[in-house]
């Protein structure tokens, strides 16, 4: 395995899977490097009900569906865990938790989400031992016991029916009034009528209780204030998700309160050649069908930003003549006369300059290295360093002043 690549994905849930589809399809010598399980969250799921052409199938078989796919193009999948990297470079380096370092020209940011912890008296000392956040990993541990549920979002209670298929009784804390639930309608009315399901209103579990394994909870009834304690053998937590992106403090990419990474349309950060996808990027729905395209529309940005890198290096900096770099619009009738114009004095002169052009409505990177906001707008280089820059001269005996 080659530790240089055209693009490095961290994360392989089905974000990262799908950029993985399209980024070795797209030739790009493409490495997905995951600290986890291949798939992710969505390894755990059980069955899986509204992804597009599937009617039914269960999350490690979709996944495995999809990582089959990515090998066929190619692609490589490296078990390790980022613990540190510099985007502050044209090539991104990555340094792995065993000290490994990988360096690519672009970079898919994949890692994800995790359960978040409430963080209360019991809960970190007793995970393993009762507390369990995975009701697809862990249910099956309380055949014939008691549980709890922490929570009420459309995990808690469908990860809680679940959970009854092997539990005697499951009890629900909720934080809302009775009959008020934070999942979908359809789940609500299921968990209503499953008899091996109860539900406490107004609550919340202030500590776990147990010596070396659970025996039970404290809860505090918000309402009242007042604290009781119910005995249970498991606690799972269903209470949000924080994303996955604690290794990214210090690189510079620019994320929300909660730690999530901001995005355009195109997955772009506010690094160039940086992109990220699925959970651990603001958006408005978090799914496997969301994820997917997520994937999909970064690898391609990714793909076209790096043709373009290679392009300008190839054609510009290694240039023995001077480079006129024309941004243009493809769409604007007055940028093809300029363009056209530019060939035509360049030809009378004995093509002294070469001239690289740059259509502003695809090739972004270039623009913003020049800060360049209006087309056409030409940029003078001697070997890759700016001479001067003139902007939307149309008329021949102008152009001409101004370079001959």
């Amino acid at each position: 395995m080659s530790n240089i690549n055209d693009l490095i994905i961290i994360g392989a849930g089905p974000a990262g899977l799908s950029a993985a589809i399209y980024g070795g399809r797209a030739k790009l010598k493409t490495l997905v490097i995951n600290k986890g399980s291949i798939g992710g969250l969505v390894d755990t799921t059980r069955e899986i009900v509204n992804y597009p052409g599937y009617i039914q199938i269960s999350g490690p078989d979709l996944m495995k569906d999809f990582e089959n796919h990515a090998k066929s193009f190619g692609v490589e999948f490296l078990k390790g865990e980022v613990v540190n990297v510099d985007f502050s470079r044209e090539n991104k380096i990555f340094i792995t938790k065993k000290g490994e370092e990988f360096i690519a020209k672009a970079v898919i940011i994949a890692s994800g989400s995790e359960p978040r912890q409430l963080n209360i008296p019991g809960e970190k000392r007793l995970r393993g031992s009762g507390v369990a956040y995975c009701a697809t990993c862990d249910a099956e541990f309380f055949e014939g016991e008691d549980v709890v549920v922490i929570g009420s979002g459309d995990q808690a209670i469908e990860e809680g029916m679940y959970i009854t298929k092997f539990a005697k009784k499951v009890t629900v804390i909720v934080l809302h009034d009775e009959g008020i639930l934070d999942c979908n309608k359809v789940s609500a009315e299921k968990a209503f009528k499953n008899e091996k399901m109860e539900f406490v209103w107004n609550s919340t579990v202030v500590e776990v209780l147990g010596d070396e394994n659970v025996d039970g909870v404290r809860i505090k009834n918000l309402k009242t204030g007042t604290l009781s304690e119910l005995k249970c053998q498991g606690v799972f937590f269903f209470v949000g998700m924080v994303p996955s992106t604690g290794y990214l403090k210090d690189s510079g990419i620019k994320m929300n309160e909660k730690g999530y990474i901001l995005v355009n349309d195109q997955m772009e950060t506010n690094i160039p050649g940086v992109y990220a996808v699925g959970d651990n990027r603001v958006k408005y729905l978090r799914q496997v069908v969301t994820a997917a395209s997520d994937g999909a529309i970064a690898a391609v940005a990714a793909e076209r930003y790096i043709e373009e890198i290679n392009s300008f290096n190839s054609s510009v900096l290694q240039s023995d003549k001077k480079v006129l770099l024309l941004f243009f619009n493809a769409y604007l009738t007055e940028s093809l006369e300029f363009s056209s114009l530019l060939e035509k004095l360049n030809g009378e002169k004995g093509n002294d300059y070469k001239i690289f052009k740059v259509d502003l409505a695809s090739k972004k990177f270039l623009a913003e290295k020049y800060a360049v906001k209006t087309a056409p707008t030409v940029v003078v280089l001697d070997q890759g360093k700016e001479m001067m820059r003139f902007e939307g001269l149309t008329e021949k005996e102008k152009l001409e002043a101004r370079f001959y």
